[in-house]
């Protein structure tokens, strides 16, 4: 079966959460610059997540590009990884209100839940392409996602003793994953 409906799909579930995210965001009250200081946590959580929500969206274009056909078990994966990411807005919304222990470790199990789905995902749309397709060429052994859950498997309990250094590490990650897959870009534009 062919993947632009699933691709479709995708793109305007990730465009729903990033929007719900938006709508979230509280109007300053006050006329000078120290009304957004009170909106400053909340409004760097948005940015976070916005980078996040983008990064999937993009390696997910990259990945699906790389495919040629899908089936009911990448559709059922996919589906588990929007799952994931439409939790987003609400662990974005409340880390961003508290940067407490609590909210910081839960945003951090749904990243943490995210990768997985998207492992999950890239995994089933190998086997339905092939071992030896390009987008298993591409991906390869994956040390960048492995390094991810690592990251993330460290920040959740940590995010109990030390909030601001989780987040740090959420942002490590976002950081390592911001430009597109290297992978992916090498093996689908060779020039």
């Amino acid at each position: 079966m062919g993947k632009g409906r699933m691709e479709a799909f995708s793109d305007g579930m990730i465009g729903i959460f990033i929007t719900i995210m938006v709508l979230e965001l509280k109007v300053p009250h006050g006329d000078d610059w120290s009304a957004l200081r009170p909106l400053l946590p909340e409004f760097l959580t948005y940015v976070l997540s916005f980078i996040f929500l983008g990064i999937y969206w993009n390696n997910h274009h990259h990945m699906l590009h790389a495919a040629d056909r899908v089936n009911g078990k990448v559709l059922w994966a996919n589906l588990h990884l929007l799952f994931w990411l439409s939790l987003v807005p609400i662990t974005t919304g409340w880390m961003g209100d508290h940067l407490a222990p609590l909210p910081t470790a839960v945003y951090g199990i749904d990243l943490f839940c995210a990768a997985i789905a998207y492992t999950i995902l890239y995994r089933t749309l190998v086997a339905a392409q092939g071992e030896g397709s390009k987008l298993a060429v591409a991906v390869g052994k994956d040390a960048k996602g492995k390094f991810s859950l690592l990251c993330y498997a460290i920040a959740v309990p940590l995010a109990f003793l030390a909030p601001g250094i989780s987040v740090g590490i959420y942002v490590l990650v976002a950081l390592i994953w911001l430009a597109p897959d290297p992978r992916l870009e090498r093996h689908l534009n060779p020039h």
